[in-house]
């Protein structure tokens, strides 16, 4: 799920749809409106699952699309050799995660490990593990 916001009300750090793929702002800078036009913003962001570089320039009073993030937690359940099995710690829910790409964070997954996961637009990723 997404909400639409005015593209001049966001800031580094905030998150923003871009080509359909939630992304994280890590720089953003607005240029003057010129003599044939309105203010434009311009946007670079890394992408939250596949970490690549995306930009984005529109006016300023553009509505553009921001993921709304779940940020729960779970146990570990199973190491897949695909996933992860997780177990939602409120709803006791099953769930899939794919491994992460962090090899410090990878490292420290086992079964019983408590983590902190998002779920965003259907997607989970794994952020952090706790404790």
């Amino acid at each position: 799920m997404s909400k639409p916001m005015d593209l001049g009300s966001l800031k580094v750090g905030s998150y923003i749809l871009i080509n359909d793929e939630p992304c994280k702002i890590v720089n953003y800078t607005k240029s003057k409106p010129g003599k044939h036009g309105s203010a434009k913003a311009r946007i670079v962001a890394i992408g939250v699952f596949d970490e690549a570089k995306r930009t984005l320039v529109k006016p300023v009073s553009a509505r553009v699309d921001v993921p709304l993030i779940e940020k729960k937690t779970g146990q570990v359940i199973a190491l897949l050799p695909a996933a992860v099995q997780l177990m939602d710690l409120e709803t006791y829910e099953m769930t899939e995660a794919p491994y992460p790409e962090d090899e410090s964070l990878k490292s420290k997954l086992a079964s019983g490990v408590e983590v902190e996961y998002w779920q965003i637009l259907g997607r989970t990723r794994i952020t952090r593990t706790k404790g």
